[in-house]
């Protein structure tokens, strides 16, 4: 059965680049690995044009689609990001709620949430960043659609080769543990408030290494 770890958080959060090296990483063990990309950027690229929201539930589907499609054939599937962040900028940006259900149901069948910190510089991307202003009410929302779905999570932070070894020590924890991933550590930021984006509150409580 394939084990997907799913890489989710705001824009300029380096998920794309953490997802990429998890893969390389992961592979370079001998695990079979299957990197399945943010199929918003490849919308964005044919289209021109970011998403209207007609078109949001068919971009979700097709993320969820090509998971699924390469959990069938490989042990490992690194996800460039989940249903969850559409259904998350569909309530930020058109106030739409309905992707939620889905997203969080299809959310808790993964094996591990990878939740990307918000201590990387804020970058341009093209037609798909908003800007540094959203990325705290962004965060916000991903973890309270994770508490809803009572799906656990880990907090990746650190830039360069701290960032990906942060990832690892999560991503090998689960797929080590004897333990079921249900029952594993503790869940973190099951809460929200103002301040659950504040990037000085993430580095307070982040464990220390």
């Amino acid at each position: 059965m394939s084990r997907v770890i799913a890489l989710l958080g705001a824009e300029s959060t380096g998920k794309t680049t953490l997802a990429r090296e998890l893969a390389d990483a992961l592979r370079a063990e001998g695990n079979d690995v299957a990197l399945v990309a943010e199929y918003l950027r490849e919308f964005c690229e044919q289209h021109g044009r970011t998403p209207q929201i007609h078109e949001q539930a068919g971009i979700a589907g097709e993320q969820t689609r090509r998971i699924a499609e390469a959990a069938q054939t490989h042990d490992l599937v690194i996800a460039d990001t989940t249903a969850s962040m559409i259904a998350v900028y569909s309530e930020h940006v058109f106030g739409d709620r309905s992707l939620y259900a889905q997203a969080e149901e299809t959310q808790r069948g993964y094996a591990l949430t990878l939740l990307t910190a918000l201590d990387l510089p804020w970058l341009p991307d093209g037609l798909q960043r908003d800007g540094p202003q959203v990325r705290e009410p962004v965060t916000a929302q991903v973890r309270a659609s994770l508490s809803r779905a009572g799906v656990s999570y880990s907090v990746v932070s650190g830039s360069g080769s701290a960032r990906l070894a942060s990832a690892l020590a999560a991503v090998r924890h689960t797929l080590h543990s004897s333990v079921d991933v249900e029952e594993a550590a503790p869940i973190r930021w099951q809460w929200t408030c103002e301040r659950c984006g504040d990037v000085d509150c993430e580095r307070h409580l982040l464990p220390r290494s």
